[in-house]
């Protein structure tokens, strides 16, 4: 069984799987709601912080990738620099799980100028409502089908 709460958390740790599919997944396939979530939040938050601390190296790399693929933008960018623009840091934070990712949000954050203790703060607080979210949702959803069965 532990083996499938590491699973979990590894799954919420890896950009474009992240706590929107993880912990529904996990919580479907019987774990508990309650595990599920606390290791998808600490999967997720924990490569998010990472990828704060080391934004510049993580920058740099990122735009030479790019430049190699000959993209210099692309959808999910150009849709956070329209949630930057409308509704800042804060926006981009908490639409970030949803729209384009939390890695992606942080990153797109800190290139328009969030600094990292704000940038760290909000995706904190984005993650944490993002996984009660998924994880009641899915735990009530889920029972409410089971039981009706």
């Amino acid at each position: 069984m532990i083996y499938e709460y590491f699973l979990v958390f590894l799954g919420a740790a890896i950009p474009w799987l992240e706590i929107a599919l993880v912990i529904p997944l996990g919580i479907v396939a019987g774990l508990s709601p309650f595990w599920v979530m606390v290791m998808a939040f600490v999967g997720n938050m924990l490569t998010v912080f990472m990828l704060i601390i080391g934004f510049d190296k993580f920058k740099d790399w990122y735009t030479k990738r790019q430049e190699a693929k000959g993209k210099t933008v692309n959808k999910k960018s150009e849709r956070a620099k329209r949630i930057w623009n409308k509704w800042g840091l804060p926006g981009l934070a908490l639409l970030g799980p949803i729209l384009i990712g939390t890695h992606i949000a942080a990153f797109i954050g800190m290139t328009l100028g969030a600094t990292k203790k704000n940038t760290t703060i909000w995706l904190t607080i984005s993650i944490g409502l993002w996984t009660l979210f998924f994880g009641i949702a899915t735990a009530l959803g889920f029972d409410f089908f089971t039981r009706a069965v």
